[in-house]
């Protein structure tokens, strides 16, 4: 046991000094805006991008740079206009790459170089560069069936890019990945540390930022401070829209003694400068909170601030219960599902073996009707039996329905006609005229009366003889042909006297002109 506890405390102590060894290894990191670009509000109102420029085909949004537009032959980069003066670093890229195609080309290149890269054939850029490059190539130049990649070259400013097989045999490492056409931005995150060049992948599956994968790493890399920082794009053959959402670069400073427990790797006198103005600023707020709560007594519930805002641990919470709440929805909806399908089953089994019992056995009619022969097994009842039964099922429900139907179309009528009669009833009393109510059962009587006589007069009159309606004597003729003739001929006649006198009357009014 003593020698079991001996071994526990040395593994603790081990364990604890080499966490104490990695957390002291963590290197302090500033964010630095002059090498830095993001939008919203990325353009300023001259077209011109703060610290840094962009030229060639690229056009510049208040989101985002576009480095080249989908049109063939195009380039386009953007470059920082201040140098980078510090000995370790990273850097975080966000970009989009799209294209109508299944496959695009040529593709984007993120740089750090001793000198600005000029319009050149390397992605849009120079070539013989002196720096480090990392490039996104979308074309498949050789045919390896490789593409998209994305790889990392060092250059020193005599190599020439090996377009012919895409720089595989020029890298310092890489990974195949697609980067084209991808439902959220796609972010690449390369950082130099004491010597060692790293490249972590986002490939823009989910929103979520911060799920890098490891592409490449390599040692012994010695990049000089006083470089530039550039992204450059270019189109071919087939076209891409490359764009870039944003820059952001990251200074590296190694954990010393003389940094260690200093707050942002900032002095004491600068410390205390900003302590001051952040307690100044914090009483006017506060001055002005309370002269607000004065003027306004019924806006108090405004100015809990707090309350406002929601804390991550909160979002992360209320997150996974939404998530929850409609995953138990979905299971609900499919218990739901499935105990409708189990119901619709057992009725159609009940239905089956109603049916079974209801017919007949083959075997008894056969033992019935012939001698010592075997009995033969009841035949299975068919598919298209139990179609009928149920299209029997469905014809007597509609018929069913009809018949409902039908009685409450009679008794909406009965009703209506009852209420029209007590209308009449109550407007006759009203106005003053029309029958005595106390009449009205005796004359009721009476029809019922002369009804009844009627269908006893039909009912003792001989099957044979049938009431029929008296004929309806021909209807006259009022004209023969004869009378029809002459008066076509005496009429004709009376037109031609017509028009003879009209001639005659027109030729003597002529003799006075």
């Amino acid at each position: 046991m003593a020698a079991t506890g001996r071994f526990a405390d040395a593994f603790l102590l081990i364990f604890f000094v080499f966490l104490g060894f990695t957390s002291s290894q963590t290197p302090h990191k500033r964010f630095e805006y002059k090498l830095s670009f993001k939008g919203p509000h990325l353009v300023q109102k001259n077209g011109k991008i703060p610290f840094w420029d962009y030229s060639g085909h690229s056009i510049a949004s208040d989101e985002q740079v576009r480095i080249t537009p989908s049109l063939r032959s195009k380039r386009g980069s953007v470059w920082s206009t201040y140098i980078n003066g510090h000995d370790h670093w990273y850097i975080e890229v966000t970009i989009r790459v799209t294209g109508r195609g299944r496959i695009g080309a040529d593709g984007l290149a993120i740089w750090y170089t001793k000198t600005r890269g000029l319009d050149g054939p390397v992605y849009g850029s120079s070539d013989r560069w002196n720096g480090v490059g990392v490039f996104f190539d979308s074309f498949d130049n050789d045919n390896q069936h490789n593409n998209p990649y994305v790889l990392v070259m060092q250059n020193d400013g005599t190599k020439s890019y090996n377009h012919a097989n895409d720089g595989l045999t020029q890298q310092l490492g890489g990974c195949l990945r697609d980067f084209r056409n991808k439902p959220y931005p796609v972010r690449a995150k390369l950082e130099y540390y004491q010597n060692r060049l790293t490249l972590w992948y986002n490939n823009g599956m989910t929103p979520n930022k911060d799920e890098y994968e490891l592409c490449m790493q390599t040692h012994n890399i010695h990049l000089e401070k006083g470089g530039f920082f550039g992204v450059s794009a270019a189109t071919g053959g087939l076209a891409d829209d490359h764009d870039v959402l944003s820059f952001l670069f990251y200074s590296l400073t190694p954990p010393t003694s003389d940094t260690t427990g200093k707050e942002g790797m900032i002095t004491d006198e600068e410390r205390q400068r900003f302590t001051g103005e952040f307690d100044e600023y914090q009483q006017k707020f506060e001055k002005q909170r309370e002269e607000y709560v004065k003027e306004h007594p019924d806006a108090q519930v405004e100015t809990e601030f707090d309350a406002v805002f929601e804390r991550e641990e909160e979002r992360e919470l209320r997150l996974i219960f939404e998530g929850q709440e409609k995953i138990h929805k979905t299971v609900r909806d499919l218990q739901r599902k499935l105990d409708e399908i189990i119901g619709r089953q057992e009725r159609t089994l009940s239905l089956v073996g109603t049916v079974q019992q209801n017919m007949p056995s083959a075997g008894s009619v056969q033992a019935a009707s012939g001698g010592g022969g075997q009995p033969v097994a009841p035949m299975p009842i068919q598919r298209h039996e139990v179609d009928a039964v149920l299209t029997a099922q469905r014809e007597l429900t509609q018929g069913l329905r009809d018949l409902r139907s039908k009685v409450d179309t009679i008794h909406n009528r009965a009703a209506t006609i009852e209420s029209n009669q007590q209308r009449q009833i109550q407007g006759q009393g009203q106005g003053g005229q029309g029958l005595d109510p106390d009449i009205l059962p005796e004359l009721r009587d009476n029809l019922h009366h002369v009804k009844r006589d009627v269908s006893s007069l039909l009912i003792q009159r001989p099957g044979s003889q049938q009431l029929s309606c008296p004929q309806i004597p021909e209807y006259p003729q009022c004209i023969t042909p004869v009378y029809f003739l002459i008066l076509i001929f005496v009429q004709s006649a009376a037109f031609v006297l017509y028009l003879t006198y009209k001639s005659r009357q027109e030729a003597a009014s002529k003799k006075f002109y």
